[in-house]
């Protein structure tokens, strides 16, 4: 499937993410079942499977991990968990410090140090974010290799792993302290 096809979108990484939440709500309202109630049951099964596949493809283009593995796959290029390099040892040296940091600051239970980390780690997402986009706008305009990329993307899959375990470490912190309230 081509999600980008699928929203009637150009295939980019640099999405207008207001206007394709506002082409996604239009898809999905033309496709709702209660506008095929009277159809019959072949075109209410067809109209139900494209409304699965729009739904399919907003959740994958709206997540920039997920944009960005569906346009390396559109261009032939496998970068699945498997087929990802490895990091360099800048970003595992980096890594591991900011693990370290991170573990330090749970076992504190110290808010602000982690609430530091994850500002860190959310500037190199973003950054990695527009190393993609421009990657990915320099191969549209020049035929660029687009393999140069796959390591961008691995970046990108660790800053979401660190923040999404900051995210739990938060959470788990803030029913430790309500619980402890009670």
């Amino acid at each position: 499937m081509d999600p980008f096809a699928t929203l009637g979108i150009d295939r980019r990484f640099d999405v207008d993410l207001p206007a394709l939440e506002k082409r996604h709500r239009e898809l999905s309202r033309a496709l709702h079942p209660d506008r095929f109630a009277d159809a019959g049951a072949s075109e209410r099964k067809a109209t139900l499977a494209k409304a699965v596949e729009v739904n399919e493809a907003w959740r994958i283009v709206r997540d920039p991990i997920q944009r960005a593995e569906a346009l390396f796959a559109l261009a032939g290029v496998v970068v699945d968990e498997a087929h990802t390099p490895k990091p360099t040892p800048e970003l595992l040296m980096e890594a591991m410090e900011l693990r370290e940091m991170l573990e330090e600051a749970k076992e504190k239970r110290d808010l602000a140090a982690i609430e530091r980390l994850a500002g860190k780690v959310d500037a190199s997402r973003r950054a990695a974010e527009d190393k993609l986009c421009a990657g990915f706008a320099e191969k549209e305009r020049k035929h660029a290799k687009i393999e140069a990329l796959v390591p961008v993307l691995g970046e990108l899959r660790f800053h979401k792993r660190f923040l999404d375990e900051v995210s739990a470490i938060e959470d788990a912190i803030a029913e430790a302290d309500v619980a402890a309230q009670s």
